[in-house]
C-alpha cells in the first residue's frame, strides 16, 4: 500500500513538471520601442523590438494594430498589416527568448499590445 501511494505521489510532482514548460501566455510577448535618432519625412523613426519570453516557440503571433500608421515602409516578412492586426514574422514561429526588430517612422510611438498566437511545445 505505501508503494503505491509513492507511485501516486510520484506521478502527481511529474504531471506538474510535465506542464510547466509549455504554460506560455501572451504576457510572455515584449514589445519594447525607442526613437533612433533619425528622421524621415519630418517624421521621428522607432525602432521596435518584439521578445518572445516563452521557452516554447510562439507561431501566428498578431498584434493590435488599430490606427498604425507610418511613413517609412515596413518589412512585410517581419510585420503585415491586415485590418486591425498586424501578423509577426509572417505567422513562423518566433523562436524562445529570442526577438524580432523593425523601424517606422511617424509623429508618435503606436502601442502594439499581443492579441494572439499559437504555442509551439514539444
Amino acid at each position: 500500500m505505501a508503494t503505491f501511494i509513492k507511485f501516486l505521489c510520484v506521478l502527481f510532482v511529474l504531471s506538474f513538471v510535465g506542464k510547466g514548460n509549455c504554460q506560455c501566455t501572451l504576457s510572455q510577448v515584449t514589445i519594447k520601442q525607442s526613437k533612433t535618432g533619425e528622421v524621415v519625412q519630418q517624421k521621428p523613426v522607432w525602432s521596435v523590438t518584439i521578445n518572445n519570453g516563452c521557452l516554447c516557440s510562439q507561431s501566428d503571433l498578431k498584434l493590435s494594430c488599430n490606427g498604425f500608421q507610418t511613413v517609412k515602409p515596413v518589412d512585410p516578412s517581419v510585420l503585415s498589416k491586415s485590418g486591425n492586426e498586424c501578423l509577426v514574422n509572417n505567422g513562423v514561429p518566433v523562436a524562445p527568448s529570442s526577438s524580432l526588430s523593425f523601424t517606422y517612422a511617424w509623429d508618435t510611438s503606436f502601442s502594439f499590445q499581443p492579441l494572439s498566437s499559437q504555442i509551439n511545445c514539444s
